[in-house]
């Protein structure tokens, strides 16, 4: 079983074309024959009912899901980032559908700094640029709901190792980037991390200077 998430609009916007993308992506594996589902996350910090990290454990706990693709709007980025690191750090530049503005504050007290993705991303990326899709690898996923959705993601699924799991943050929709082209890509990456092998990464630079 794969699971896919994307987040509800925020910010103002009409749409958030992370959801729209990940329901492309599942309507595409299932059409090959895979197990595949989508779920919208609200854009709440949080994990109690009506907050992004309740919504992801329901999620994984109805679906039981071997492979989990996260992905979540990234305005500023021109290519699909996938995601190396999640941050036990909130620090919300605008607040969240609910309001909420948390500042410096851990995604789960007591837990790990941080927590490395399990989706073999190097790889992807070579799958990705492949297929025509360009795509990078990003060394922060931020300090905003996306992040605490990877950071919530990885310690939910910290016990079990064999599921494969981790963040994509997608461009806007527009240009070269529509929301099939977006959808295509995370199904790329979601196929890449469900094969044979998919739990082993490729052993080429991916680093960054700054």
């Amino acid at each position: 079983m794969i699971l896919l998430t994307g987040f509800e609009p925020f910010g103002g916007a009409a749409e958030n074309p992370s959801i729209d993308a990940a329901r492309l992506a599942a309507r595409e594996l299932r059409d090959a024959g895979g197990d595949a589902v989508a779920v919208e996350l609200p854009c709440v910090f949080g994990r109690g009912p009506g907050t992004a990290g309740g919504a992801l454990a329901a999620a994984l706990s109805e679906h039981r899901p071997d492979v989990v693709v996260a992905a979540g709007l990234a305005g500023n980025r021109g290519r699909l980032s996938l995601e190396r690191v999640a941050i036990n750090l909130v620090d919300a530049r605008i607040p969240d559908n609910a309001g909420g503005q948390p500042v410096d504050a851990p995604v789960r007290a007591q837990a790990p700094a941080a927590y490395f993705t399990s989706l073999p991303v190097k790889r992807a990326r070579a799958r990705l640029e492949a297929a025509g899709l360009e795509a990078e690898i990003s060394q922060t996923a931020g300090t905003y709901v996306c992040n605490a959705v990877f950071f919530e993601l990885m310690h939910l699924l910290a016990g079990s190792p064999g599921v494969r799991a981790g963040f994509v943050h997608v461009p806007p929709s527009g240009g070269q980037w529509t929301v099939p082209r977006i959808g295509a890509g995370l199904a790329v990456v979601a196929r890449c991390a469900a094969e044979a092998g998919g739990g082993h990464d490729d052993a080429v630079t991916a680093g960054a200077e700054s």
